[in-house]
């Protein structure tokens, strides 16, 4: 109704414009046409417009924003701890974290992880989750570096995208290893001495049954190899107590001269016997240091007893103690050392004495009845003290090992005079073994 009015009303309103400005009857006509077929188109659009449904801007926004790819960068494995890439299914690395970078270098995101991990076993786990085996998991190693084992887990995400993330298990692996050769080393020295009495009993209980002189010698290496066996057993209990005791700092107070002397009564007739002697040197006004007794005589004992073994015959063995001056970083410490003269060690060995069953020369270290474990115990026990082990030696000169026992800490009365020990300090971590070599 309104579309026929308006254009009606239009040419009538003209027409009277017209007539009122005295105009022809032939251009009326003509200006009320044009001003009917203006009206008409007007109304039209507009009422094209107001019956049309509204445009939903948001709407259109929201469906243009779900057609674009989606951004990696929301996947948030910054976040993770562990190197992780996300890769698509057409191999392409299009997110790596900052230990991704660290691993595989700074240009693997972009990259094709073919190209830039260069892994058989990752691209395997891979292939797997992209075959649907979700998540797929292996075990690799030499990557990142030559001793470098990593967990590799693959797993999808959906719309061709799969998260990869390596967990370093290196630690875990090299635990393992050790473990597995200390058993091995252990059941090797154990089963020695055992099939060599096993033996003899048998050539004791066979041909040599009536043969006494056999039978003595046989039962005197019997008695020698039981030793030895007895000797490892208790050095590998020791080891284990002071394994399990590591992270407990001793906590009491002791002197270190009477324990200095009381080892040079323990091993006086074997010092004798070998034209040795024992020269204790210890400092002035020496102060007590925290210990425990029985580890402290246990570590002297090793190392004079190494000295023993390894030096000289007739030449004397020096045990020293002295204060070590502390500082802002370090506490006051107690310097203990054990100096031989002997043909010492070459420094290919040095780094490696502390290793449980390492021996330098194996056949004359078995000889002389040692276990192969002595200075591990030795490091083991300085490292629950929180000292440090220092082994030196000069080829055809001798070798000293040393080690530092913290001193108890005193504080000072308002005279200005020692007092009692104070309290005693948060235990640090262990420090590391430190090894010196010389020329």
């Amino acid at each position: 109704m309104l579309e026929k009015v308006l254009p009606v009303a239009g040419a009538l309103g003209a027409a009277l414009l017209a007539l009122v400005a005295g105009l022809a009857p032939a251009l009326v006509a003509g200006l009320a046409i044009a001003a009917g077929l203006l009206l008409l188109t007007v109304t039209q659009f507009g009422y094209r417009n107001a019956t049309s449904p509204p445009i939903d801007r948001e709407r259109d926004v929201t469906t243009k924003a779900t057609e674009r790819p989606p951004s990696f960068d929301l996947v948030g494995i910054d976040a993770l701890p562990d190197p992780a890439l996300v890769v698509l299914g057409t191999w392409r690395a299009v997110a790596a974290n900052s230990q991704a970078r660290l691993l595989f270098g700074p240009r693997v995101a972009g990259a094709d992880v073919r190209q830039a991990v260069r892994h058989p076993v990752v691209i395997d786990a891979l292939r797997a989750a992209m075959a649907g085996d979700s998540p797929a998991i292996r075990e690799v190693g030499a990557l990142g570096h030559a001793e470098g084992a990593f967990r590799v887990r693959a797993v999808s995400l959906g719309d061709e995208r799969f998260l990869v993330t390596f967990t370093d298990i290196t630690q875990a692996r090299v635990a393992e290893r050790m473990r597995a050769d200390f058993v091995a080393n252990a059941s090797h020295e154990l089963r020695t001495p055992l099939a060599n009495i096993s033996g003899f009993i048998e050539t004791l209980l066979g041909p040599a049954a009536e043969d006494e002189p056999a039978r003595r010698r046989f039962l005197e290496i019997m008695a020698r190899e039981s030793g030895r066996m007895s000797r490892l057993i208790d050095d590998l209990l020791s080891l284990s107590r002071i394994e399990l005791d590591k992270y407990v700092r001793p906590q009491a107070p002791l002197d270190l001269p009477p324990l200095l002397t009381d080892v040079g009564k323990t091993l006086a007739m074997r010092l004798e016997a070998d034209g040795r002697r024992l020269l204790i040197d210890v400092g002035e006004g020496l102060p007590q240091v925290i210990g425990d007794r029985d580890q402290i005589l246990q570590v002297l004992h090793n190392l004079v007893s190494n000295s023993l073994k390894y030096g000289h015959s007739g030449t004397p063995i020096r045990l020293s103690a002295a204060l070590v001056a502390g500082n802002a970083r370090m506490e006051e410490m107690v310097r203990v050392s054990v100096e031989d003269v002997g043909d010492g060690i070459a420094p290919e060995h040095l780094p490696r004495l502390t290793e449980r069953f390492y021996r330098v020369d194996t056949g004359r270290s078995r000889s002389m009845g040692g276990t192969g474990l002595g200075l591990a115990i030795v490091k083991h026990i300085v490292e629950r003290h929180r000292g440090r082990l220092e082994i030196t030696s000069r080829q055809g000169e001798g070798t000293t090992v040393a080690f530092t026992l913290p001193v108890v800490p005193r504080r000072l009365d308002p005279a200005g005079d020692a007092a009692s020990p104070a309290a005693m300090p948060a235990a640090p971590e262990p420090a590391p073994l430190e090894l010196k070599r010389e020329s």
